[in-house]
C-alpha cells in the first residue's frame, strides 16, 4: 500500500493546535512539504520548526485570518504566485460556539458560513490548476459527525456543517474526471482545546462539573474514551495518500462508534 507523499506539498488550515497540528505532523512524517496556514504568525513559526524534514523536504507558512476571507484569498494569491503547487488540501477550522439553533442570531450563521464553507471554496479552487498539472490533487475536509446526526446544543455548527458537506460532495463528482479526490473526516468528541471549552461552556450554563460532563459524552462512546488528534489524522493522511486514489465523495466517521447510523 502506497503512502509515500515524498515530493508532494500540503496545505492544512488551522494547523497550530489540535487536529490540524497533527495533520500537518503527520504528513510531514510521510514526506510531505507542509504549508502551515493559521492568523498567529509566532504559532506558525513555532509548529514550523516541530515539522519533521527526514525526506529533504522544506515546510513555510501562509498568515491569513478566516473570518476575512478577502484577506484569505489575497495571502493565497500572493503565495500561490511564487510558483507553489499544493497537491493536499486539508481544510480545516474551529468550530463556531455552542448554543441552541434557536437562540442563534443571523451575524452568527453569517459568520460561520464565511469561516467554513466560503474559505474551503476558496482554498479548493485556488489549488486545483496546480493539482490538475502535477496530476494528483487531494481535498479533505475536516468536519463533524454532525453531518450524518445533529448534535444537541450545536445549531449553528450543525447547519453550516452540513453545507460544506454538501458543497463537497458535489466538488467531488466535478474533478473526478481529474483524478482529484474530495472527501470528508468527520471527527466525533476529540481530545482538543475546543473540546475544552464546549464542555466548559455548557459547565458555567449548567453548574454541573466538568468532570461529570465528560463522563456523560463518554458514556455515549461505544470505545468509553475520547479520540486522540493523532486518530483524526491518520484518517485524514490516509485519504492524502496514493492508496486512496478511488475514493471520493465520501465522508467517515471517526468517533468510535458514537454516530447511531451508518
Amino acid at each position: 500500500m502506497e503512502l509515500n507523499l515524498t515530493g508532494k506539498r500540503a496545505l492544512v488550515g488551522g494547523s497550530t493546535q489540535g487536529i490540524g497540528k497533527a495533520v500537518a505532523m503527520e504528513l510531514a512524517a510521510l514526506g510531505a512539504s507542509v504549508t502551515l496556514i493559521a492568523r498567529n504568525e509566532s504559532s506558525l513559526k513555532s509548529v514550523c520548526k516541530e515539522l519533521p524534514a527526514l525526506h529533504g523536504q522544506s515546510h513555510d507558512y501562509i498568515i491569513a485570518d478566516f473570518s476575512e476571507p478577502s484577506s484569505l484569498e489575497k495571502a493565497l494569491s500572493v503565495y500561490l504566485q511564487k510558483g507553489q503547487i499544493i497537491n493536499i488540501l486539508v481544510n480545516n477550522t474551529g468550530g463556531p460556539p455552542g448554543g441552541p439553533v434557536v437562540a442563534a442570531k443571523s451575524d452568527e450563521f453569517e459568520s460561520a458560513f464565511r469561516q467554513h464553507l466560503v474559505c474551503n471554496h476558496i482554498l479548493a479552487t485556488a489549488c486545483l490548476d496546480g493539482m490538475k498539472k502535477s496530476g494528483y490533487g487531494r481535498v479533505i475536509n475536516v468536519i463533524s459527525t454532525s453531518v450524518k446526526q445533529p448534535l444537541k446544543g450545536l445549531g449553528v455548527s450543525n447547519t453550516v456543517r452540513a453545507a460544506v458537506a454538501n458543497w463537497s460532495k458535489t466538488l467531488a463528482a466535478e474533478l473526478a474526471p481529474y483524478g482529484i479526490t474530495v472527501n470528508n473526516i468527520l471527527p466525533g468528541a476529540t481530545k482538543t482545546q475546543r473540546l475544552v471549552s464546549l464542555i466548559e461552556a455548557k459547565s458555567g450554563k449548567t453548574g454541573k462539573p466538568v468532570d461529570e460532563l465528560e463522563n456523560e459524552m463518554i458514556a455515549e462512546i461505544p470505545m468509553g474514551r475520547f479520540a486522540t488528534a493523532d486518530e483524526i489524522a491518520a484518517a485524514v493522511v490516509f485519504l492524502s495518500s496514493p492508496a486512496a486514489s478511488y475514493i471520493t465523495g465520501i465522508n467517515i466517521p471517526v468517533d468510535g462508534g458514537r454516530t447511531g447510523c451508518l
